[in-house]
């Protein structure tokens, strides 16, 4: 099959730790992990004109990525986190507010990404201000018919609404979030109280979904379609931090999805790959071409 084009739409930051900075932000990550797997990875996101901006560039293009669809900002910074690592690996974030990538312009260059994307990321949390709101809603109604559009929840300090989230999964394709996300999700959708099963079955019938995916950290995923489930318990790995874990797990499912892979076996390749990252330092760390090559061939 040949390669396809998988963006990343929305927050690009540095994730600032207490003695170094990494570059972070979902989209960015997902977009990395689509390229490792063989994919025309794009971020489109934008970032401030200033010395942090153009070292995002600068990053990017050293990870293989497109970065023609990152916007310069004059009026305002680039995003930063900071983050700060509890002892079990899981990070804590502190993140700034009026940002570059909460302005991201509708343009016509963006309207022709959106034409030409096979596969597009998106979460709530670039869309907690109306300018990048509106130009991520925009962006999803210009995708073709058959493009995949996923919807990442990332529930963030209060960067979230239940109008958000609403739009958002009507937007669709697929939809996922963690396990600690559902009952927040479930609430804010004035949804009943059910149990993960039942409130992925329960979201993909109320939005028209092809797909619902909850992880549970290093004990694994759900995934939840019209016509099945099926459960994943995990990979054990000594975990370095879990920046990053995430998003590689949805860009491999993505890869798998596209190309017509069985829940088992998204299910299994997408664990793994969350889990090699987890075991790494960062979000987009070097690529290791054998363990690549073996979770790029399981969507042959």
């Amino acid at each position: 099959m040949s390669k396809l084009t998988i963006v990343g739409l929305g927050e690009v930051l540095w994730d600032v730790f207490p003695t170094h900075k990494q570059l972070g932000g979902a989209p960015a990550n997902f977009a990395y992990i689509s390229s490792l797997l063989g994919e025309e990875g794009v971020v489109a996101s934008r970032i401030g004109d200033d010395e942090l901006g153009a070292e995002v560039e600068s990053r990017l293009k050293s990870l293989g990525l497109d970065t023609s669809h990152l916007q310069r900002c004059t009026m305002h910074p680039t995003g930063t986190v900071k983050v700060q690592l509890g002892s079990d690996g899981q990070p804590r974030f502190e993140i700034t507010k009026s940002v570059a990538w909460d302005f991201i312009e509708w343009t016509p260059e963006l309207k022709a990404l959106a034409a030409r994307a096979d596969a597009v990321c998106f979460g709530s949390l670039a869309q907690r201000e109306p300018a990048s709101r509106a130009t991520i809603q925009q962006f999803l109604r210009a995708t073709r018919q058959g493009s995949v559009r996923v919807f990442d929840v990332n529930l963030r300090q209060a960067f979230y609404s239940p109008d958000v989230l609403e739009a958002s999964a009507k937007s669709a394709t697929i939809l996922k979030l963690n396990h600690e996300e559902v009952p927040l999700v479930m609430r804010a959708l004035h949804a009943p109280e059910l149990a993960e099963r039942g409130a992925a079955e329960w979201m993909c019938e109320r939005f028209g979904l092809k797909l619902v995916c909850i992880t549970r950290g290093g004990a694994g995923s759900m995934l939840v379609s019209p016509s099945g489930h099926h459960e994943h318990a995990g990979y054990l790995v000594k975990v370095a931090d879990t920046v990053g874990a995430g998003d590689a797990f949805t860009a491999t499912m993505v890869h798998h999805y596209l190309r017509g892979s069985d829940l088992a076996t998204m299910n299994d390749a997408a664990n793994r790959m969350g889990a090699w990252v987890a075991s790494k330092s960062g979000a987009t760390p070097p690529i290791e071409e054998a363990e690549i090559a073996k979770l790029r061939a399981r969507g042959q």
